[in-house]
Formats: C-alpha cells, sequence, structure tokens
C-alpha cells in the first residue's frame, strides 16, 4: 500500500510539472521548461530507485565491487577473501573481478564513501548523471535542430522507460549503460561547445569525456569521433590543418585517459585481463550469458523500449538524410544511431542496454518528426489523424514510462531478507563466514561476512575455525545434525525467499 500511494503521488507531482514545463516551452522560456523538467525527471528517478533491495541481475554484483573498493580503490575484488579456492574465469564467483571497466565502480565506491553503504547511496551517481543528461540532450538537440526539437527530444529522454530501469539498477547492466550514455552525450555536447567558441579546451573535454566513456563500457565510445568530423564539416569555421589538429588533440587525449589502466591491469592481474579480453572477444562471435538473439533483435526491441512508432521517425529521419546528404548535422545523429545498431545487430551477444547510448539520437528524430507532422497538419482536411499520431508519439512513452515505474505491482521494496541480513551485520560478527546461504553475492554487501551457497564438511569447519574464523550456517534443514552439533558452528536462521 505504501509504494502505491507513494508511487501515485510521484505521478502525480511528476505530470502537473511536466504540464507546467510544456507551458513554459510553448511560451518559449525554455530555462524555465528544462529546469522544471529535470525536477521532474529526478521524482521519477529516486522514486524507483528507493528499492531497499539490491536487484538480482548485474547490480549485486556492481554493489559488491564497489563496497569492496572502499577499502582499496586498485583492487578489484567480488570475494574480498576468499578462503575457499576459486576459479578467476568464474566472474559471478572469483576475487580478482574485472568483469567491467572501473569508472561506474569508482564513482559508485565513492557515493557509499561519502553516504554510507546503503542502496540509495549506491543509485545516487546514476540518478545524477541521467538528471544531467537531459539538459544536455535539450541542448545537443537544440543544435541540430532548434529548441523545440531539443525539449521534446529531452522530454521523451527524461520519461523513458529503460532509461528509468536502468537507473534504478532493475535490469541488467544497469549503471554502467548509464554512465556510458552519459559521457557519450557529453563528449558530443562538448564536441558542439567546441564549434561554438572555437576553444582547444573543448577538445580536451570532448577527448576527457571519450576516454571516461571507455572506462564506462569500452570502445563503442569511439563512434563520437565521425560524428565530431561531421559536426566541425558541417559548421565551416575550421579549415584542414586546424581540425586535423584538433582530432589529434581529441585522440591523445582519450588515450592519457582510458590506456592507464589497461596497462596497469595487464601488470598487476595478467591471467583475469587476459581473460576477460577474451571474454569481450567472445561477446562478437558467441551468445555468452543466455543473451543470444537473431539479427533484428534490436530492430524488434526498439519499438519495445522507445514507442511502437519509433519505425515512421527513423524512415522519415533517413529519408531526410538521403534527400540531402550535404546536411552534416542529421548525417551526424543518423551515424549516431545506424553505426552501433548495425554492429550490435551483427554480434552474438545482445541485450536491450546496449543501445541506450544511441537513445538521444532515436529522441532527436522523434521530436523533429513530431513538429513536422504538427506543422503538416495545417495544411491537411483530415487534421484528426495527425493528431492521433502526434498523441501516440507522446502517450506511448509515458505508458511505458507507467508500467517501468511499477507503481500497481504489489511488491515488497524492503523485503524480509534484507531486513535479516542488516539485523545480522548488527551483531558485528568478527572474521564470519556464513555457509548454506544460496544468494552470497546481496550476503557479503549487507553483512561484512565471506558467504558460501556450499554446506561445510566436518574438516572444513575444523580448518576455518583453527585460522579464527567465525562459522555460522544458514539451516532451513538441509544440515545434517552432525554439522549443526559442532560446537564451532553458530545456526543462523535467514529468510532467502529473494525473487528475481
Amino acid at each position: 500500500m505504501n509504494n502505491l500511494l507513494i508511487g501515485l503521488f510521484t505521478i502525480l507531482v511528476a505530470s502537473i510539472g511536466y504540464f507546467y514545463s510544456w507551458r513554459f516551452h510553448k511560451k518559449g522560456q525554455y530555462q524555465y521548461a528544462i529546469a522544471l523538467m529535470i525536477l521532474c525527471g529526478l521524482g521519477l528517478y529516486l522514486y524507483v530507485s528507493a528499492d531497499f533491495v539490491l536487484h538480482f541481475w548485474d547490480e549485486r554484483y556492481h554493489a559488491l565491487v564497489a563496497k569492496n573498493l572502499i577499502n582499496h580503490p586498485l583492487i578489484f575484488t567480488l570475494y574480498d577473501d576468499p578462503v575457499l579456492p576459486y576459479d578467476y574465469r568464474n566472474w559471478g564467483a572469483n576475487h580478482i573481478w574485472l568483469h567491467k571497466p572501473p569508472l561506474t565502480l569508482w564513482t559508485m565506491a565513492l557515493s557509499m564513501w561519502l553516504f554510507g553503504i546503503n542502496e540509495i547511496a549506491l543509485r545516487l551517481p546514476s540518478i545524477i548523471l541521467v538528471s544531467t543528461a537531459i539538459y544536455l540532450v535539450f541542448s545537443v538537440g537544440s543544435y541540430i535542430s532548434n529548441q523545440r526539437t531539443g525539449y521534446l527530444a529531452a522530454l521523451l529522454f527524461s520519461i523513458n522507460g529503460l532509461v528509468i530501469d536502468l537507473t534504478g539498477g532493475r535490469v541488467n547492466t544497469d549503471h554502467v549503460d548509464i554512465f556510458f550514455m552519459f559521457f557519450v552525450l557529453l563528449s558530443i555536447f562538448f564536441s558542439i561547445q567546441y564549434i561554438k567558441n572555437e576553444k582547444t579546451i573543448f577538445s580536451f573535454l570532448v577527448g576527457i569525456s571519450i576516454g571516461l566513456a571507455i572506462l564506462s563500457k569500452w570502445l563503442p565510445a569511439l563512434i563520437v569521433l565521425p560524428i565530431w568530423l561531421l559536426l566541425v564539416w558541417d559548421s565551416g569555421k575550421f579549415n584542414l590543418k586546424t581540425t586535423i589538429v584538433q582530432f589529434v588533440i581529441i585522440l591523445a587525449t582519450l588515450t592519457a585517459v582510458f590506456l592507464p589502466w589497461q596497462l596497469y591491469i595487464f601488470s598487476s592481474f595478467p591471467k583475469e585481463a587476459a581473460w576477460e579480453a577474451h571474454l569481450n572477444h567472445k561477446h562478437l562471435f558467441e551468445g555468452l550469458g543466455g543473451r543470444t538473439h537473431s539479427w533484428f533483435y534490436f530492430l524488434h526491441q526498439i519499438r519495445i523500449n522507445y514507442g511502437e512508432y519509433i519505425y515512421l521517425p527513423l524512415l522519415w529521419f533517413v529519408w531526410k538524410v538521403v534527400k540531402d546528404i550535404k546536411n552534416k548535422k542529421r548525417l551526424a545523429v543518423l551515424i549516431w544511431f545506424i553505426i552501433p545498431f548495425l554492429f550490435f545487430s551483427i554480434v552474438k551477444t545482445q541485450s536491450q542496454a546496449y543501445l541506450l547510448f544511441t537513445a538521444p539520437a532515436l529522441f532527436i528524430m522523434t521530436a523533429g518528426f513530431f513538429f513536422r507532422i504538427n506543422d503538416f497538419k495545417n495544411e491537411h482536411r483530415f487534421k484528426w489523424i495527425f493528431n492521433i499520431i502526434l498523441a501516440l508519439i507522446i502517450l506511448l512513452p509515458i505508458r511505458y514510462s507507467l508500467e517501468r515505474l511499477r507503481v500497481f505491482e504489489l511488491r515488497d521494496r524492503n523485503p524480509e531478507w534484507v531486513v535479516d541480513l542488516k539485523d545480522l551485520k548488527k551483531e558485528n560478527i568478527k572474521k564470519g563466514i556464513l555457509f548454506n546461504y544460496d544468494h552470497p553475492i546481496e550476503a557479503m554487501f549487507y553483512t561484512d561476512m565471506i558467504v558460501y551457497p556450499r554446506i561445510p564438511t566436518k574438516e572444513l569447519i575444523y580448518d576455518l575455525s583453527g585460522q579464527g574464523y567465525t562459522i555460522l550456517i544458514n539451516d532451513y534443514g538441509k544440515v545434517s545434525n552432525q554439522i549443526m552439533d559442532m560446537k564451532q558452528v553458530t545456526k543462523v536462521d535467514l529468510t532467502q525467499d529473494i525473487k528475481k
């Protein structure tokens, strides 16, 4: 009931805010319109992030690694003290954890160091970045087309259901793809600032932003380079020599940002780094983690993530580019989407958020299409048909946004199993090892213990106890009395009804 009441209140306040934001936009008062939009988006992101539970997919791993980073920022660990043997190739249960680049995890660790180890602090960096991205989408869209297009693109971004889900950590790839999307967008924003101001400092900022995007996910961030070239070419402000010099500055800067991390991990953790590099390569040719789909997976998925109408503005935009190929701004936006779309459609491992960093381009296309239809309808008798199309362009994303907020679901946002683990942490057990708990990653985040799902042997209990460890075993009918009656064992009874 509390979730329903808070959710309905959030939707009501956001709806009022978006209504007045639209009115400011209609009056041309974009500074107020965007400021109010950011506040509304922030309210949605805070609501969805107020799940006091780690989500089952990638977020739990990112959360635990980030927590461990607080104590050793340059050593990325999952099992911080692996007392039992492990396979370094098993990213879900190993020690040194290099399965994701460092920037997202560093930032989450910093947030938890400042605000405490909790779910809100974990998600706060994503909340800040995605709220800031609303303004960036507006700014980029305004430069590509005009302010009203930038405004609508930002509006569609701020309510997008996939963005909401990822910000709250509710779906796989979560905060990593939020960071990646943000820094790709930021680098395009700085590209535009360079064109407007003609100052080299913005080239450095472009390079830094691309480098940070690579440190968030990986090399698809280089899509910014052809976009930069096209926007610079379109401006007509720069001769060939200047363009080459600035491009080299960007390349040198981005390399200086991301390369030290690669050199560090391959020198400090060579076998783990080599294995992860191998996995990255396997993503191209093998479907890993059950994420194998057909070549038209993303063609279908954009309908779900960005509204069933998305094919209309996409086809319209392609037609506009083909019709006027000299318009380099439009071509840059199309490349922003189409090259990643084709690349990730070909590779074998696919996931819905892989194209998130192209979402601003889709929103810019959609906004341009909306206003073209809006202007076009005045020239025809059957305005109601065009009004239906215009309404669906807005209403379908709103529907998906409401679905992702999950206001009307009967769900426990502070489940008993989390409360049990937090209570266990309060007992302040020194050098504790918890056995027979089916979800060790979550348990290690909420407690300060080492956790394994297996039931230990008597010999293992004697050995670990002799090393000074406190042995706890979760008992829910699976453990023999011979084990539970040992004086070295402390019995605990923890709820384990974790839902995916």
